[in-house]
């Protein structure tokens, strides 16, 4: 058994999503880089990433920033929108054969709306939550996100961006998708 202790993990919740980002990016460049068959791993992963990543920020990052941020509704409205845009992208793809003609720029599209909607993120959210919370806060959110993160679903599912719907809805989502990764995985191994 694995004891847990109630120290607040090295990293902050900061640092976490920014190297989330930069993974993000080099998965972009990955399924972006490749061709027909060998784009759908990298896109399986980068699915998978984006699900969970914005769940977590749904659910922990943004109600902080709401409370800590002057302004903080207006800007967690404008990157739910750009998350609402980025899902419903991300869906179409996800049922698409990235094979087909029409895969590779809708990929492209959402690659840019993603990156875009990360240096937001990381520019006037971010920052601002950095300098508005303790290090010692920072610090302990990295385990609601790891929580959050652990029982996120793992495809998207546009019109579920609140904390209170991701929370309800998120773990039997969750259930489903893992569900459905299982089968396919096991599909693609007998093949």
């Amino acid at each position: 058994m694995v004891e847990q202790s109630d120290e607040a993990p090295a990293q902050d919740v900061v640092d976490l999503l920014v190297e989330q980002h930069a993974l993000i990016r080099d998965l972009f460049a990955e399924a972006t880089g490749a061709d027909g068959r060998d784009r759908r791993p990298a896109f399986e992963r980068l699915v998978r990433l984006l699900a969970i990543h914005e769940t977590a920020e749904e659910e922990v990052v943004h109600p902080l920033a709401r409370r800590a941020l002057d302004g903080g509704d207006g800007v967690v409205e404008d990157r739910l929108a750009e998350e609402r845009e980025a899902k419903e992208m991300l869906g179409r793809l996800d049922e698409m054969d990235p094979e087909s003609p029409e895969f590779a720029p809708l990929l492209n599209q959402l690659r840019d709306a993603v990156l875009a909607h990360a240096q937001y993120e990381e520019r006037y959210e971010f920052r601002y939550l950095r300098q508005q919370s303790t290090p010692d806060q920072l610090r302990r959110l990295v385990t609601a996100v790891r929580a959050a993160e652990a029982v996120a679903p793992t495809h998207p599912h546009p019109g579920n961006e609140s904390a209170t719907g991701n929370l309800l809805a998120g773990p039997v989502l969750a259930l489903f998708d893992r569900m459905k990764d299982a089968v396919q995985q096991s599909s693609r191994d007998e093949s």
